[in-house]
């Protein structure tokens, strides 16, 4: 199988016991474990023999007495992913050093390392110091930085073609144009649109426009998606990227809140007054979410219902009067929009929450 992060395919033979990718685009590093796992460990195993470990959990220790033990099951191979959060993971402490040192020089045969940092690593840290400064032969260290230009669209080539189709150099661009160039969001919507095609083998602009229009900007997807949870802590995530992260203006991320909040109320009065299918409704509420989309279609839809029969007129109101307020306040006090937004989506997912328990 083809790797894209190593540029070759992969070979028994030519894997290094241990990988260290660290940067800001990690989904590459987790694309090259899903081909790892698909090379060397056969499917009925693949959940056995590929443990992860999170270090806000776990220890190096841990994880390197699994390195150390010898598969038992269908597949010789054995894949160890370790997640190293920011913070006080960055440094290795002396006894954590010593383990890695023993371990690496006699790493177990068939087995492989895989360490990923999420986030821009201090060159300094005694973390990127100790596995940049491990031989060659034993591992690989690499910077995973976000992919442009030539390099994103290489990437979708890859990835389009891996599912059987093609695309048009103004289908990639668009792509890019919705999505941005977070690796994670752009395979969600090439996967989208390989089933919005059908037996089309040529992806084209207007595919794209079709299935992915939808999402005019990707951030209105990321607050839908975490209002629909209500998981305060995501919905808190969410927003910060929003503005710290993304730089999204406090007026387009309160409009996107509100239209949110609006579909659903015109949903209850469309169904209510004008006694329209759901399907029709739906239609005029989302027109860029086609049928042909099968799978997604259907859970959009399901998702959508569900909170239309969760809503009373009377929640609606009362929430949309509140953004009324926030809007107000944004416009007319010193007080921080993300603080006054963050505040609306506490009171939101708590009244969830309630719900939920009732």
């Amino acid at each position: 199988m083809y790797s894209f992060l190593l540029n070759r395919e992969i070979r028994e033979d030519t894997l290094l016991p241990c990988y260290f990718f660290h940067g800001e685009e990690t989904y590459l590093a987790f694309e090259f474990i899903n081909s790892l796992k698909e090379s060397l460990i056969p499917a009925e195993v693949q959940d056995i023999n590929l443990e992860r470990f999170d270090l806000e959990e776990s220890s190096w220790a841990e994880a390197i007495d699994l390195a150390r033990t010898i598969p038992f099951f269908l597949s010789p191979w054995r894949i160890v992913v370790v997640e190293v959060p920011k913070g006080k993971r960055e440094s290795l402490f002396a006894e954590e050093q010593r383990i890695l040192k023993d371990y690496f020089s006699s790493p177990s045969p068939k087995t492989v390392l895989i360490v990923i940092f999420s986030g821009k690593l201090k060159k300094n840290s005694s973390l990127f110091r100790f596995f940049s400064g491990l031989p060659s032969s034993t591992a690989l260290a690499k910077e995973l930085r976000p992919l442009k230009d030539r390099a994103l669209y290489a990437w979708m080539d890859k990835r389009f073609l891996s599912l059987g189709k093609r695309a048009t150099g103004e289908a990639k661009m668009r792509l890019e144009e919705l999505a941005g160039r977070d690796l994670r969001r752009v395979n969600n919507e090439i996967e989208k649109l390989v089933t919005f095609a059908g037996e089309k083998e040529v992806i084209d602009l207007d595919d794209v426009n079709q299935a992915s229009g939808w999402i005019k900007t990707f951030f209105d997807w990321e607050i839908a998606d975490s209002l629909v949870k209500a998981d305060v802590g995501q919905s808190l995530v969410v927003l910060n990227n929003l503005f710290k992260k993304e730089g999204i203006k406090p007026e387009y991320i309160l409009g996107s809140i509100v239209r949110f909040f609006r579909d659903i109320f015109l949903a209850k009065l469309l169904l209510r007054e004008k006694n329209i299918d759901r399907k029709e409704v739906f239609r005029e509420l989302k027109p860029q979410i086609h049928e042909k989309l099968g799978k997604f279609y259907l859970e959009k839809f399901n998702e959508f219902f569900s909170l239309v029969e969760r809503f009373s007129m009377r929640d609606l109101n009362h929430i949309l009067a509140e953004l009324k307020e926030v809007d107000l306040k944004i416009k007319t006090t010193p007080l921080s929009p993300q603080t006054l937004l963050e505040c609306f989506i506490i009171d939101y997912c708590d009244l969830r929450k309630k719900e939920r328990v009732t």
